[in-house]
């Protein structure tokens, strides 16, 4: 899969509110899930410090108790210089010392800006506006005086569940950003398109696009392109029945997707290598708020994902349940 994308193909990326990629047939999780029933309470925004956190190892049944293992030591990324770059900052096409050093303090805050050659291309374009996103900036993936100067500022990325899992992906809708995790350390932030919302239907059955809020866990991993009934998935990393972390050429600044976690392209590949089956996949934002593994889970609820046809759009019976994403 080739890693460059045009200029006027980001834009169109960038723009595109309308789904190019999307999930396949969704069927129940795998018993390993603890499943979008496991919590009713919204997720804060202020994610739990890992220091603090006292959580039940996994594999110890509901309501153990137990001494939680030493918390790892965060890596820290000192405050660096306001990048320079006068009243229009930088963007595509800028080339020079000031977009190596825009690459550079993405790199060093776990972003991926791609390779550190002074030009403004897709991969930076794409870096800066997960930045923003992460940020709770206007998502332009320009980078503007007011994001130059927030980069300067800005420390590493902070964990978004109070959780001891070493290894771990959390997904932020509200943000659209997903955080990677391995050994206790973050290693990339990447932007996303999740969900939309919106009402659709394929071959005779409907839903909605939702993107569950919980805490899963990848179940299953396909190398290349996987085709379902809603577009083209690449190298697509399961979690919930057939919704899955896969790349496509479309992540615009808002939600877009069917249900799937959309990545950039040149991520897919480092996505499928870097997430093992069996990692927690932790999804903030939804109704349900994510409960970490080991964990005493609240009493559950009922499922709040899928949500029924409505008269005029019904499906013929017995296609109502197959909940297509």
């Amino acid at each position: 899969m080739t890693s460059h994308v045009s200029f006027p193909v980001l834009a169109a990326v960038l723009a595109a509110g309308a789904g190019l990629a999307g999930c396949s047939g969704r069927s129940m999780p795998s018993a390993s899930a603890q499943d979008a029933g496991a919590g009713t309470t919204a997720a804060t925004s202020t994610p739990a410090s890992l220091a603090t956190s006292l959580v039940t190892p996994n594999g110890l049944g509901a309501g153990a108790t137990t001494t939680a293992p030493a918390a790892v030591a965060q890596d820290a990324v000192a405050p660096g210089e306001v990048i320079q770059a006068g009243p229009s900052g930088l963007a595509a096409g800028s080339k020079g010392a000031t977009v190596t050093a825009l690459e550079n303090r993405l790199a060093a805050l776990r972003f991926n800006p791609g390779k550190p050659d002074g030009s403004y291309d897709s991969h930076l374009t794409m870096a800066v506006m997960a930045f923003q996103k992460q940020q709770g900036m206007p998502r332009t993936g320009r980078a503007d005086p007011a994001t130059l100067a927030k980069l300067a500022a800005a420390p590493l990325g902070q964990p978004m569940v109070a959780t001891t899992d070493l290894a771990r992906v959390e997904i932020d809708l509200g943000r659209q950003i997903a955080q990677f995790w391995k050994d206790g350390k973050l290693l990339r932030v990447l932007a996303i398109s999740s969900g939309n919302g919106a009402r659709y239907c394929v071959k005779g059955s409907c839903d909605t696009a939702v993107t569950p809020g919980g805490s899963y866990r990848a179940d299953r991993k396909i190398k290349g392109l996987r085709v379902s009934p809603l577009g083209k998935l690449y190298d697509p990393v399961y979690f919930y029945g057939g919704i899955a972390i896969h790349g496509s050429p479309s992540i615009p600044a808002t939600p877009a997707s069917h249900g799937c976690v959309r990545v950039a392209m040149w991520e897919s590949a480092w996505v499928h290598k870097t997430v093992s089956v069996g990692d927690p996949v932790y999804v903030v934002g939804g109704k349900v708020a994510p409960v970490p593994f080991g964990e005493t889970a609240p009493v559950e609820t009922p499922d709040e994902v899928t949500v029924p046809a409505v008269a005029s759009d019904a499906p013929p019976t017995g296609a109502g349940s197959s909940s297509l994403r």
